[in-house]
């Protein structure tokens, strides 16, 4: 196997702090962790109570904020203890005090959401028998638009289309008929 050559490295020099170094960082946390972590888990189990993901959150943060403050705090993972329980502290009482100014949240009562109408099977139904009544020939159509998409009755119908009333009857039930064979046909039933 041939080894992987090395790739070509600029050659300049960068004064850099070591507590700077990702790798220090990832150390400092480590150590931290691992001299107070448990400890500093349980003080805050105490003040959550025992909500574990909390305390987790808790300490995590506190954790964070040591690293992000080890310049200034310029002291040793070791010498950390009473800084971090402050900050956990302070942590939970201004998440206390946020949640106290912030209105309580009320859940949603579902006696007062009331469904709303979905059009889409009205729409559906409206094109279906569309074109059902087109397959109906005109004069069953005409019939049935002026019986029942006018509402006009047997006698008004037959004045305006000139018909006696028995015509309409038989016209109308007939027309009916073929519809709902049509509409049978597209797979529409009621």
């Amino acid at each position: 196997m041939t080894p992987i050559p090395e790739p070509h490295r600029a050659n300049t020099t960068l004064e850099v702090d070591p507590r700077d170094a990702p790798e220090s960082g990832a150390e400092f946390i480590r150590a931290v962790c691992e001299l107070h972590g448990a400890v500093l888990l349980r003080y805050a189990l105490s003040l959550v109570d025992r909500d574990v993901h909390r305390a987790e959150d808790l300490v995590q943060e506190a954790v964070l904020r040591a690293w992000r403050n080890r310049m200034t705090l310029n002291t040793a993972p070791e010498g950390l203890r009473p800084w971090l329980f402050t900050v956990v502290r302070r942590l939970v009482i201004d998440a206390h005090r946020a949640r106290s100014v912030r209105p309580a949240e009320v859940p949603p009562d579902d006696a007062h959401e009331r469904p709303v109408a979905d059009a889409t099977e009205r729409i559906v139904t409206a094109q279906v028998v569309a074109d059902a009544l087109r397959d109906l020939s005109p004069i069953h159509r005409e019939i049935l638009v002026h019986v029942h998409y006018l509402g006009r009755g047997v006698n008004e119908t037959a004045e305006l289309l000139g018909i006696p009333p028995g015509t309409v009857k038989s016209r109308t039930h007939k027309a009916v008929r073929v519809l709902k064979e049509r509409l049978s046909a597209r797979g529409y039933r009621r």
